[in-house]
């Protein structure tokens, strides 16, 4: 996985990357792997966190790579890589088709219903259950904090993944959705606020007057089928947390959103599927230029 953080407001890489790109725009297939591997894991990230469920997430990670592989002939260095890059990532989550998640129409009403709906409950027998507690109590916060994002809209959802939990800068957020430094602020507050006041009214782990709890809540999950204590989706034992890759600004960390934000910046990084591998047949195709120019 790599350590260098693209959506840093300097990206320490992008003199490699505008390097690779030439290279790669002059027919060398291996300047483009490197390229791929330098960014699959940070693009899966983000869209994980836009449709919930990680095979939907691959889905849409290979068609954005697709897109930058036959496109990558249209970069004319107008921009640095990782503005024209994450363009098109933002374009592609905004516009993509629904996942089996987003299918449910969840908004915070109904997911607070359905919460609200789940009995509370002892954690299972430990004999009974081929996962460890902690990983299914891990689980069943990670999933229910991340099924939170889905009750906001598309836009609200991906300014607050960008913006509150990867860190994104105001200055790098407005250039990549192509708006405002002030209207990204603006819509990035009006996402804090609405998924804010859900958690503050609902979720144990920010206010402990509320009676949702992680572990009494991991039974009913489990017979729901939301969790699958044998195939975990998010759980993890050996993780890099978020923000140990994605440093929050001062401001933020200083500011009283930061116990809210916290509670997804403790999510897994997860490191992406070996797209270089499902890519490969595309990539070894004897007429690599020519790949480069499909659009």
């Amino acid at each position: 996985m790599t350590e260098v953080n693209p959506l840093a407001a300097t990206a320490p890489g992008d003199s490699d990357d505008q390097e690779l790109v030439e290279q790669v725009q002059n027919g060398q297939r291996e300047a483009l792997e490197i390229l791929i591997t330098r960014h699959q894991h940070w693009i899966y990230n983000i869209v994980l966190r836009m449709v919930y469920h990680p095979q939907d997430a691959e889905d849409a990670t290979q068609e954005i790579l697709i897109k930058l592989i036959t496109r990558l002939s249209t970069f004319e260095q107008r921009s640095s890589f990782r503005t024209w890059l994450y363009r098109i990532v933002v374009n592609h989550v905004l516009n993509m088709k629904r996942g089996r998640v987003e299918e449910a129409g969840w908004t915070f009403a109904k997911y607070g219903a359905g919460l609200n709906s789940a009995p509370d409950e002892e954690l299972p027998d430990p004999k009974s259950v081929p996962a460890d507690l902690k990983m299914l109590v891990d689980e069943a916060r990670i999933g229910c904090t991340s099924g939170m994002l889905l009750c906001l809209n598309r836009e609200q959802r991906l300014i607050y993944v960008l913006g509150e939990i990867f860190g994104v800068t105001d200055n790098v957020g407005a250039e990549l959705l192509e708006i405002s430094r002030d209207n990204f602020r603006q819509k990035l507050s009006r996402a804090r606020r609405d998924l804010h006041n859900f958690m503050q009214n609902q979720c144990g782990l920010i206010n402990k007057a509320n009676p949702c709890r992680c572990a009494r809540k991991t039974r009913a999950f489990m017979r729901a089928g939301y969790i699958d204590p044998a195939n975990l989706l998010f759980a993890k034992e050996h993780v890099t947390r978020i923000r140990d890759i994605a440093a929050k600004r001062h401001d933020d960390i200083l500011s009283l959103d930061v116990a809210y934000a916290e509670i997804h910046r403790d999510h897994p990084f997860h490191d992406a599927p070996d797209f270089i591998g499902s890519l490969r047949r595309l990539l070894e195709q004897p007429d690599f230029k020519s790949i480069l120019e499909l659009n």
